[in-house]
């Protein structure tokens, strides 16, 4: 009998999902995801984006990808490979807006190649949503 690891698929690698549910608008949570601070904060320094499919892009720290879905205030759909990484994993953004201004914020990853990848990327989207809280909070 195999044992089944926390995360693990058996055709998308490793996968995390992270979700908040923040009180704001989905067109600020968009607003704030595609400003230069939030992609700052999600996809790290130095990464600047075009919201078009097929444009690559490459971060400060050497990461890089490609945009493959833009749907205004609803989703953003990416890879990304960091360096060293043997295959780019694929982040998923998802804007879900549940009425009385109030929105969930989700991020999700797969093809990612290990456990301890999985939870260093968990860490980085629940620090992302935190962050993300703290700027509503202040006023997005």
């Amino acid at each position: 009998m195999e044992t089944k690891v926390t995360g693990q698929t058996q055709s998308a690698g490793f996968q995390i999902g992270v979700r908040r549910t923040l009180p704001i608008t989905r067109e600020q949570a968009w607003a704030y995801v595609t400003s230069a601070d939030g992609i700052r904060q999600w996809l790290g320094e130095g990464a600047e984006l075009h919201f078009e499919p097929k444009y690559r892009y490459r971060t400060g720290s050497g990461a890089e990808g490609e945009v493959r879905v833009v749907k205004p205030q609803q989703q953003l759909r990416l890879t990304w490979q960091k360096p060293g990484w043997a295959k780019p994993s694929t982040i998923q953004i998802r804007l879900i807006e549940n009425g009385s201004g109030k929105t969930t914020v989700s991020f999700h990853q797969e093809n990612l190649a290990d456990a301890t990848a999985r939870e260093a990327m968990k860490q980085h989207w629940e620090e992302v949503l935190q962050h993300m809280l703290n700027h509503t909070n202040n006023g997005v």
